[in-house]
């Protein structure tokens, strides 16, 4: 995600909820940036809910925030959180469990 992006995923979140620019922008940030991290570097699978509760239970550990303002922050950036998956997916979809040709039926074999 491009600096662009994280900040309009801000701006939305702050407007949505009733937590300060500041906060949210640090659960934001931290949450996006682990999972890119996490799914690029990773060599392990992650079906896209366990991803995600991970990068939840890093930020909360990570912003030292509680728990319910976390998961409210997260839950309304879900959209960026989403967009992120989908790239990883595209990028290195082994590292999430999928197979390189997931909906993609060139180069398969035949039945």
């Amino acid at each position: 995600m491009t600096d662009q992006e994280i900040n309009r995923a801000v701006q939305y979140v702050t407007a949505s909820t009733s937590y300060g620019r500041d906060t949210v922008a640090e659960i934001v940030t931290t949450g996006l940036s682990e999972m890119t991290s996490v799914a690029t570097q990773s060599s392990e699978r992650f079906e896209r809910d366990v991803l995600l509760e991970y990068v939840c239970q890093w930020t909360i550990k990570r912003t030292a925030q509680p728990e319910p303002l976390v998961r409210e922050i997260l839950g309304c950036a879900s959209r960026w959180l989403d967009e992120v998956y989908e790239e990883v997916a595209k990028r290195q979809p082994e590292a999430l469990g999928l197979s390189s040709d997931d909906g993609d039926d060139e180069g398969a074999e035949p039945v």
